[in-house]
């Protein structure tokens, strides 16, 4: 028989009680963990990082405006005009609205709006924008964000071209005239 120590050994069975087998009860030693400085240091830890932790911070959105004051002149041919009525309905004017009515345009048209009329007028175009006072802020943003999001585009195919691009926008009050055009369509 080669090692391996695949063999059991047995070993007599001996009955408690009997005077071989007699142990010795160890005494075990409580253990008490104090929690009250564990409590003070994490509400410590927790003042000190909602103190010191700066929450987000608010996203603006940053437009020149030009003073009031300030007339340019502009021509017709070049400008497109985006209205917003009241209820939120979106019009665009090409050039003059007398010559050009207000047509309803679709929000989800502004960014082709855009680029198609920046490309056929090569860098020209001026864009103003005039919002009721009726509405929602929602709406505006969105209506900025397809606009900014349409320059990415404008701005890559007049760099393909050799050319600069030069952003023309300008936010215009809504007025009474405006209300007046728009409320028949």
């Amino acid at each position: 028989m080669g090692g391996g120590g695949g063999g059991l050994s047995v070993q007599p069975r001996v009955k408690r009680g009997s005077f071989a087998t007699v142990r010795k009860k160890k005494k075990r030693v409580g253990f008490v963990l104090d929690m009250t400085p564990l409590v003070d240091i994490a509400f410590l830890l927790l003042t000190f990082f909602m103190l010191s932790t700066t929450l987000t911070t608010p996203q603006v959105m940053e437009m020149s405006i030009p003073p009031e004051t300030e007339n340019v002149e502009v021509k017709q041919s070049e400008l497109l005009t985006i209205l917003v009525r009241d209820d939120g309905q979106i019009f665009k004017v090409l050039g003059d609205k007398k010559q050009n009515p207000p047509e309803k345009v679709a929000l989800k048209d502004l960014r082709a709006l855009s680029i198609n009329e920046n490309m056929r007028l090569e860098n020209r175009l001026i864009v103003a924008l005039r919002v009721s006072n009726q509405v929602p802020y929602e709406l505006v943003i969105k209506i900025l964000d397809e606009l900014n999001i349409a320059e990415t585009e404008i701005t890559q195919r007049l760099a393909a071209k050799g050319m600069k691009r030069e952003r023309k926008f300008a936010m215009t009050p809504f007025t009474e005239e405006d209300r007046e055009d728009l409320k028949g369509l």
